[in-house]
């Protein structure tokens, strides 16, 4: 329902801007015609100027509302919502089905919950209440200044969803990373982006505010994704070994996606007051829905085989 009222905020813009245009041009059609008919009929200017105010007083609202249009309005709004529903519900089920199928089906459910909400406004605009183009100026007049002070960040956010939809930092299903949130985009919305982390919340981020932040996006649309296991290991321990056990690990990881490179890289840190390696094993998921397990697994395994190997010991261990 929200998506619909801003739907119909924007599209509402739109018809009125298309019908001042219009009016505009009728008017200095019907000012010609006037000057014309002052030059052969002698009209005076303030008849001319009568006649335009009142072409131009709008009717009253009531001949344009009434409870069956009000009706039909209310009925066209809940067959749209129940269709969209099982729309995205059917491109859902069927993007569940596999990698690629989400990563590229979801993408289009943002489009098609704001084309079907375009089409259900334009059809209760111009199809059931049917305004003539005086009432909507006037209507729309009043109504902009109101939406456009009590509603700033409203309009706002969905401006921001627009630009997040042409611009398209990311889609449904990427992993991306506003400020100190990181997960999995599962909505998004014309008012707002929800995404789910890794501790199984939900967090909304209103549209507004990721236009003014920068988004890190961890596959860009791809199924895979690198994932960083990093390791805190004793300044003495031997790199070679190290970067040899943790290769073997991530490749007979069953989440490894062994197309793209893993790489084992090492820098100086300090840990607990104490100079250190931090290793950072990089491989790559198959499926970004993998990424937390698999980074769970290297981290274990490798520690698990530094142990047995004896290269690292309690004694000597950060």
């Amino acid at each position: 329902m929200k998506q619909f009222i801003s739907v119909l905020i924007i599209l509402w813009s739109l018809l009125l801007y298309s019908f001042v245009v219009q009016s505009q041009s009728q008017d200095s059609i019907s000012v010609t015609k006037t000057e014309i008919n002052l030059d052969t009929l002698s009209t005076s200017a303030s008849d001319v100027v009568k006649t335009l105010e009142e072409k131009l007083n709008p009717p009253d609202v009531s001949e344009i509302v009434s409870f069956t249009k009000i009706f039909w309005a209310l009925v066209f709004i809940a067959i749209g919502y129940f269709i969209i529903r099982f729309l995205t519900r059917t491109i859902e089920i069927w993007s569940e089905k596999s990698p690629d199928r989400r990563v590229k089906g979801k993408a289009i459910v943002p489009v098609v919950k704001i084309i079907c909400w375009m089409v259900i406004g334009y059809l209760i605009v111009r199809g059931i209440f049917r305004p003539p183009v005086e009432s909507l100026i006037a209507f729309g007049a009043s109504i902009g200044v109101a939406v456009g002070f009590a509603a700033q960040d409203i309009l706002k956010n969905i401006f921001g969803g627009f630009v997040i939809l042409i611009d398209r930092p990311f889609k449904i299903g990427d992993k991306i990373e506003v400020g100190s949130t990181y997960g999995e985009v599962l909505d998004m919305s014309l008012r707002s982006t929800r995404i789910h982390t890794a501790d199984d919340s939900l967090v909304t981020v209103p549209n507004g505010e990721l236009m003014n932040q920068s988004i890190s996006n961890s596959n860009s649309g791809e199924t895979n994704c690198q994932v960083v296991a990093e390791i805190y290991l004793p300044i003495t321990i031997d790199t070679h070994k190290v970067r040899k056990i943790a290769t073997e690990v991530a490749k007979v990881s069953k989440y490894i996606y062994l197309v793209k490179p893993i790489a084992v890289i090492f820098v100086n840190d300090i840990k607990h007051d104490k100079l250190c390696y931090k290793m950072r094993l990089k491989a790559y998921v198959m499926d970004i829905r993998f990424e937390f397990a698999f980074k769970s697994e290297l981290t274990e395994n490798v520690i698990k085989e530094l142990l047995e190997s004896n290269i690292l010991s309690s004694e000597n261990s950060i």
